[in-house]
């Protein structure tokens, strides 16, 4: 699927420099953005891309075709035999699975009469649209889309002595269904579909690799299974550690709401999520975090921006060679200050100890740039950025 691709350059910022009108370019160029969804991938993938953005994607789950799923069968012969009280519908691509899978199974009609007769909630819009497709109507909807205020309206109407059924989508439903059994319910659980580790997990791995080498520039989470299932797969490889000091310093972890970021909060990492809790509010939420996190320096007259993978010169994107890059942010994190070749050669990946290898890799990170005077050459010392007069006493303790 998306693999370190450059998607097209729209929605664009326009640059112009001095030379003149500048190639347009997304708000993500020159950043790469590690996409974790089995579900939507592609959506998310497109979206992100349109801004710019490489995309490493890594489905950190299967989820089990729905005809296949003997436990849903069961839950559902269940419930046409006894009838619920209540039922909850938690995501409309769930409750529209469900009644195709039964109906796959001939007893659609069934269940269908009897969601009939009880007190059907929806979660949100979506599931509501998916409840009237299906030729029901919902009782109610939470204005919130909040399973919150969904529980609350069930415990405030008293759940003692009733059944409740909870379509169940893959994510953990924190105190959901503990409060209703405390408060007296009999909650059967409907797992309309479940997560599974991928079968391949290579593409796994590598953006596990690429994560703690800090070739991504962010984690997209679109699920709690994914999240979990990505740090069980870092902790069975011995990368668990490696992995999370990359989030916590060098990689933005992006969830799309707050129960997707649950297993990664239990570590002690903090995300960033979006007001509203959707893919296009998740990709533009990371066109705000990644530019805001780049660093911008004055040098020899022209404004610098490192990104990910690519530079910023005056506006205009520079792509550069991995090597380059790691130099270039070596040199960064002392802005106009010299960097001695030793320095610079550990900084290289795999470069072993010939410093010839840094020559190599600063002439090619020079061409790259397209201003060479950017990275001044300090006889028998190493480099430096050429830092603007006016900026040495900024940066000078960084």
């Amino acid at each position: 699927m998306y693999e370190q691709q450059n998607g097209p350059d729209l929605p664009a910022q326009q640059t112009a420099g001095p030379a003149g009108r500048r190639p347009e370019h997304g708000p993500l160029a020159g950043f790469t953005v590690g996409v974790t969804a089995a579900r939507r991938a592609d959506e998310l993938g497109a979206l992100l891309q349109r801004r710019g953005a490489a995309v490493l994607h890594a489905p950190a789950l299967r989820i089990v075709p729905l005809a296949d799923d003997s436990e849903l069968l069961a839950a559902t012969k269940e419930l046409i035999d006894r009838v619920p009280d209540v039922v909850v519908a938690t995501t409309a691509i769930g409750f529209r699975g469900w009644i195709e899978a039964a109906d796959g199974w001939g007893v659609g009609d069934a269940l269908v009469e009897r969601l009939r007769g009880v007190e059907l909630l929806a979660r949100g819009p979506k599931v509501k649209g998916a409840i009237r497709a299906a030729g029901l109507t919902e009782e109610w909807s939470p204005s919130s889309e909040s399973m919150a205020e969904v529980l609350d309206r069930l415990l405030d109407e008293g759940v003692e002595g009733r059944r409740v059924a909870v379509q169940l989508h893959g994510e953990p439903l924190p105190g959901f269904v503990e409060s209703l059994r405390a408060g007296g319910a009999e909650v059967v659980g409907v797992p309309v579909y479940r997560w599974m580790p991928p079968e391949d997990l290579s593409p796994v791995d590598r953006l596990l690799d690429a994560a703690v080498a800090r070739g991504v520039d962010a984690l997209t989470f679109t699920s709690a299974p994914a999240a979990a299932s990505l740090l069980s797969r870092a902790e069975e490889r011995g990368l668990l550690s490696e992995l999370l000091g990359a989030l916590h310093h060098d990689v933005l972890p992006a969830c799309v709401g707050p129960v997707t970021a649950l297993p990664l909060q239990a570590l002690g990492v903090d995300t960033v999520q979006p007001e509203r809790f959707r893919l296009g509010p998740l990709v533009q939420l990371l066109c705000q975090e990644l530019p805001g996190r780049a660093r911008s320096l004055p040098i020899a007259g022209h404004r610098v921006e490192i990104r990910g993978h690519a530079v910023l010169v005056d506006g205009e994107l520079r792509p550069v060679p991995p090597a380059g890059m790691s130099l270039l942010r070596a040199l960064s994190r002392r802005p106009g200050w010299v960097v001695a070749r030793a320095e610079l050669l550990r900084a290289l990946p795999g470069a072993g100890r010939d410093e010839h290898a840094v020559e190599t890799a600063m002439a090619r990170l020079r061409t790259a740039l397209g201003a060479p005077k950017l990275i001044q050459t300090v006889v028998k010392r190493g480099y430096r950025l050429a830092l603007d007069p006016a900026a040495d006493t900024k940066y000078a303790d960084i």
